[in-house]
């Protein structure tokens, strides 16, 4: 049954295909990143006998080079890690708030939200956490210096790399938006004399900053010359930081959440992330359905997807934050007994309208109201290694170029991650998620996120390794890549590309990209109760898979953002 309905795929991927980077093949290694360069970089580590853990580090730091827009050593992220021998780790360094920040920040003389103090200038950076997170990583679980996996980025930031069309085109977009902010004209601009695609882009701004991270490891980052630098570059730019804020950071290793799909082991990360524990939730629900007699992107198929969405991003609205600030019902939430009480008022033939579905089931939480702003500019990366060891990485500087604050000299920009918090509970933004009491701003905490790095094992071997850019969307796009290679047993290139759709429970609209539903699916969706609203493609899914026929491993670039890999 199951290959005759994925012959039923082909009309709707073909055009999908025909557009995509091609599949990577390697039996040692696999790197698929946003850009060649950062594959490469990894894929050089590899080479010199680095594990999975050296690789993602060199990768992170090559993309703090490549792609300003996302990579960087200003912002922070999530780490996900699965080593051949059964270790299993979550390394969280997400940013953090400033100690003089408070619950009020972003709140104007008449209590309304600021609409730019969150998101442009020194007030909307969190205390970076990338640094930390990378020592971290290989303190932890690395096996070479620090000294070798920065020296593919180092190269990259001195001798300059061919400036690809896309990023040409986002800084010439950059150079019209952050006038008020010179030095990042200066440093990625040129103060108006653009770069060109295809032109040779050097960083010596930069290059100067990661040989100090090189040399002292955090020490060169969180004080010293350019901790003064961030806290000088944040203050002119209206905000708080300290170098007390820097000197007190610190990447924290956490326990992963783990769940169970169909016999396969599903891996990811827990708070202040709420990627783990939605994606865990969904998964468990959809466990009491099969999908042997339900079409791909039929009405039932995006009807069944849309009812656990709805409910896991439900449950996220209120009761996911910092978990070191907030006491997160986190077993509850991924028990299949909680998935079998949360599906009991499941209709299999009429869409549950939003309203009528409560965080925990709890109608006394119904007039909750909305708030959220976290940016689909993002980026993620897998890789894998000779041993079997892998590493899912999403980071990010929060919307694109984040905060727009370059550190003067030392050429990296800052993140805008402050506006991930709810700046004001119930009030609601352009993207409709909801954020609340858990979400507050509180000195020293971080800010929720939808990151959502997976690792798939069965049997104890790694299968999948998976995550993707997207805000709002990412927890959906990682949980229909899983559907799509689980239930539908579809190649892993073939999931990436699949067309997606969205629901996040409020607003109460299935959201789809091109091609996604066929003129048929979407009348009955309609006759099922569903609103419809057609966007852009979204997501980057950047993913490996274990090849059953030949051993090594797969890597399947998104062609939506163009990305790569790289294997050997």
């Amino acid at each position: 049954m199951k290959l005759t309905r994925i012959s039923i795929l082909f009309p709707l991927l073909t055009t999908y295909l025909f557009a995509a980077q091609p599949a990577v093949y390697g039996e040692n290694g696999v790197v698929v990143a946003h850009d060649l360069e950062a594959c490469e970089a990894g894929i050089q580590i590899l080479k010199a006998g680095g594990n999975a853990v050296d690789a993602a580090v060199a990768v992170s730091y090559a993309l703090a080079v490549t792609h300003p827009q996302a990579g960087n050593i200003g912002g922070g992220g999530f780490m996900v890690i699965q080593m051949a021998d059964g270790r299993k780790a979550a390394i969280d360094y997400r940013e953090k708030a400033p100690a003089s920040s408070h619950r009020d920040m972003f709140l104007d003389d008449s209590g309304r939200v600021h609409p730019v103090k969150s998101l442009r200038g020194g007030l909307a950076s969190g205390i970076p956490g990338t640094v930390a997170g990378m020592q971290k990583a290989l303190d932890e679980y690395g096996s070479m210096s620090r000294k070798k996996v920065m020296k593919p980025a180092i190269h990259l930031a001195q001798k300059g790399f061919e400036m690809p069309y896309d990023l040409a085109y986002s800084l010439s977009r950059l150079n019209k938006k952050a006038e008020d902010f010179p030095e990042t004209r200066r440093v990625f601009c040129r103060d108006g004399d653009l770069y060109r695609p295809s032109e040779i882009f050097k960083q010596p701004d930069l290059a100067k900053t990661l040989k100090l991270i090189q040399r002292k490891g955090n020490m060169g980052f969180y004080s010293g010359a350019v901790a003064d630098g961030i806290v000088r570059s944040i203050a002119a730019q209206g905000g708080i930081a300290t170098l007390d804020d820097l000197v007190n950071y610190r990447a924290v290793l956490r326990q992963p959440i783990v769940g169970n799909y169909r016999g396969y082991e599903i891996l990811s990360m827990p708070p202040p992330s709420s990627g783990g524990i939605a994606l865990v939730s969904m998964l468990n629900m959809l466990e009491l359905m099969s999908f042997d007699s339900v079409e791909w992107h039929s009405a039932e198929h995006i009807h069944r997807l849309a009812e656990v969405e709805k409910r896991a991003y439900s449950d996220r609205s209120v009761w996911l934050g910092d978990s070191d600030f907030y006491e997160v019902p986190r077993d509850k939430l991924i028990s299949k007994a909680y998935a079998r009480y949360r599906m009991m008022d499941y209709d299999s033939l009429m869409a549950s309208p939003s309203d009528s579905i409560y965080p925990l089931n709890d109608s006394e939480l119904a007039s909750i109201e909305l708030h959220d702003n976290e940016s689909e500019e993002t980026t993620h990366f897998s890789v894998v290694d000779r041993w079997g060891n892998a590493v899912s990485v999403t980071t990010t500087l929060n919307w694109s170029f984040g905060s727009y604050v370059t550190v003067q000299g030392f050429g990296f920009l800052l993140n805008n991650e402050m506006d991930d918090f709810s700046a004001k509970p119930g009030v609601p933004n352009s993207y409709g998620l909801i954020g609340n009491e858990a979400n507050a701003i509180e000195p020293g905490k971080r800010m929720l996120s939808s990151m959502t790095p997976t690792i798939v094992s069965k049997d104890g071997q790694v299968e999948l390794v998976v995550g993707a850019p997207g805000g709002a969307t990412i927890i959906t796009t990682v949980l229909q890549v899983i559907n799509n290679t689980i239930d539908y047993e579809m190649s892993l290139q073939e999931a990436v590309n699949a067309p997606r759709f969205h629901h996040q429970w409020q607003p109460d609209v299935i959201t789809y990209g091109p091609r996604a539903l066929s003129l048929e699916t979407q009348e009955a969706l309609k006759q099922m109760g569903y609103t419809l609203e057609r966007r852009s493609a979204y997501g980057e899914v950047n993913a490996i898979m274990r090849d059953k026929r030949y051993g090594g491993w797969i890597g399947a670039p998104d062609y939506r953002l163009s990305s790569h890999g790289a294997a050997y």
